[in-house]
């Protein structure tokens, strides 16, 4: 009923009084509003629990309850997702990237909340993971739900969907540009000035209503004590390679962890073994408790050396400053197995918030070293390198160094330091790109050709549905059947190639009218040959799960008018003809041109 008259003034105005373009613009605006608003709750959400839980804790002193939360909160989560959400509601982005190439942008509509809920459970009780993922989803939820409630064609949906999240991203972090930049990036949705205005307006829109319930202020207070020199060049160039060392690093561990848990099919050894590695972890490194944004806080407004021994609070460590680095560097090595085990177990978050915590703990370590040895004889500014880390693990883990460059920007106001920031970024970026091609969100759906790209070529390939060039009518054939009940059936068909199966529906052949034309006017062979002996081999076999990639390469390797489409038991499915996938993909390729 509340949706009722939330949409009907928006039905009206569609059908009254906007243009198409004009009523898409304010869905945009719509889609930002509704994400800002959903990324400020979960925020709010997440620091209200954390501090009911710990705000009693005596920063001197570890404490016991660090091994008790986190195994709750995925334990609460785990229950959410299956007696409330009944669904997978893990790898956001990896999901949205999915609709987008599969189903043409359609997200579930649970997906508009459950992120949320279940995200704020597993981080609030010290989950070492971040909301803005589940965030993300979210907001492209919004996106889609709304496209689809006002049915709208597959391309404007998709674009909604980039809308929410640019807003969500916008939203949570204040950050307009890295909001768009994200979208354009990580979710390869194209840059068209048809793209750009939606993008821009759920962008700003999200971050204006930021402002308007949290302040002004950027997420993180940064203040630079020393500018970027000429002399420093090197040492950036360093750490950009370190830091795309370190995200391959974060990347190989998180998929090798994952793969572990993956093949542990009872969810409570899973929640039991995840858990109390977390637990142990975080008790050890209470660092690794929730998103790491205090720490990061810690880090970028210490103003002498000794501030940093803040990070020691609550651990067994507290007080041992002479092993600080030590702390840190375990912290770099551990937080992977933090992240993983978090979402692994049955936990709900994102990569977002480790990595830049990886970042500026990495930055932190590489200038701290840098000066211990006093390399090049130059002193490097602890604050700006924790900075430039952020933006270089951003860059590498999420093959994304346009976000790394304006997303620390814009987190911290460190516009000052764009030129390293770039460096670094860069760098990183080129690092992890010899080792890893894709993004640690993307490179699931590479492996099975499901992930959509800028290039053009392949982005219409993977939009493509096998099943929607699949002719399953044309009639199959017995192999026992003589060649006068072939005629028969086929005298008043148009296409040329027939299946011969067996009582299984398993393919034996085909038959093609072309190769047997000698024989069909022949009536007194009617009686003489049966499908068995004038059926062929195929030039090739298509598979249900093939590619459209694999599917156009077959056709041009065996130059086939056709080829039969089987199941992996080789059970037949249907005909796939050369003039009807080729004339799909002319087809895509237009829509996708098209601004």
């Amino acid at each position: 009923m509340i949706l009722h008259y939330i949409t009907r003034p928006l039905f009206y105005l569609k059908n009254k009084h906007l243009t198409q373009r004009q009523f898409f613009l304010l869905l945009s605006f719509i889609v930002g509003l509704f994400s800002a608003l959903a990324a400020c709750f979960l925020k709010w959400l997440i620091h209200i629990i954390e501090i009911i839980l710990t705000q009693q804790f005596d920063r001197t002193e570890e404490h016991w309850l660090y091994l008790i939360y986190p195994i709750v909160g995925i334990v609460l989560t785990v229950l959410f997702v299956k007696y409330v959400v009944h669904d997978d509601i893990s790898h956001g982005i990896t999901k949205i990237l999915f609709a987008l190439s599969r189903k043409q942008g359609h997200l579930q509509k649970h997906n508009c909340w459950s992120s949320v809920i279940a995200s704020s459970l597993t981080i609030g009780f010290g989950g070492s993971v971040g909301a803005e993922s589940p965030i993300v989803l979210t907001g492209s939820a919004i996106g889609s739900n709304l496209g689809s409630l006002f049915k709208l064609e597959h391309r404007a949906l998709m674009l909604l969907v980039g809308c929410g999240a640019s807003g969500a991203i916008a939203g949570i972090f204040k950050a307009p540009i890295a909001g768009v930049v994200f979208t354009l990036e990580v979710l390869m949705v194209d840059l068209t000035m048809a793209s750009l205005l939606p993008l821009l307006i759920a962008s700003l829109t999200a971050t204006c209503t930021a402002y308007a319930l949290t302040g002004m202020g950027a997420m993180f207070e940064f203040h630079m004590n020393e500018s970027f020199a000429i002399r420093q060049i090197p040492s950036t160039i360093l750490l950009g390679i370190g830091c795309g060392l370190l995200s391959l690093y974060f990347t190989r561990v998180t998929n090798r962890v994952e793969n572990f848990f993956r093949r542990i099919n009872q969810i409570w050894i899973r929640i039991a073994i995840g858990g109390t590695l977390l637990a142990f972890l975080i008790f050890l490194f209470p660092p690794l408790y929730g998103e790491g944004y205090n720490t990061i806080n810690v880090v970028l407004n210490a103003s002498n050396p000794s501030d940093f021994n803040a990070l020691l609070n609550n651990s067994i460590f507290y007080g041992e400053s002479h092993n600080l680095l030590l702390f840190i560097g375990a912290i770099i090595l551990l937080k992977a197995f933090a992240s993983t085990a978090t979402n692994a177990s049955g936990g709900c978050g994102g990569l977002f918030a480790p990595s830049l915590f990886l970042g500026c703990l990495g930055g932190l370590f590489f200038s701290a070293v840098w000066n211990d040895f006093h390399i090049l004889h130059t002193e490097l500014p602890n604050h700006n390198y924790a900075l430039l880390g952020m933006a270089g693990i951003m860059s590498g883990v999420f093959h994304a160094p346009l976000t790394g460059v304006f997303l620390i920007a814009e987190l911290t106001g460190g516009y000052d330091l764009f030129i390293p920031l770039m460096i670094v970024s860069t760098a990183s970026y080129l690092v992890i790109h010899i080792f890893e091609p894709h993004s640690i969100y993307a490179m699931r759906l590479a492996r099975h050709g499901d992930l959509l790209t800028h290039n053009t070529d392949q982005s219409v390939l993977t939009l493509m549905s096998l099943d929607a060039v699949i002719d399953k009518t044309i009639p199959r054939l017995a192999p026992e059947m003589d060649l006068g009940q072939i005629v028969k059936i086929v005298s008043d068909k148009s296409q040329d190639d027939f299946a011969v199966t067996d009582g299984e529906g398993m393919l034996l052949g085909i038959i093609n009218l072309h190769a047997i034309r000698l024989y069909i006017f022949r009536n007194e062979l009617y009686h003489e040959f049966v499908a068995a002996q004038l059926m062929q081999k195929p030039a090739s076999l298509l598979y249900t799960d093939d590619t459209m990639q694999s599917v156009m390469d077959k056709f041009q390797e065996t130059d086939a008018d056709v080829l039969p489409v089987v199941k992996s038991d080789q059970t037949f499915v249907g005909f796939i003809s050369r003039a009807k996938a080729y004339g799909l993909y002319r087809q895509l390729v237009i829509d996708f041109s098209q601004e």
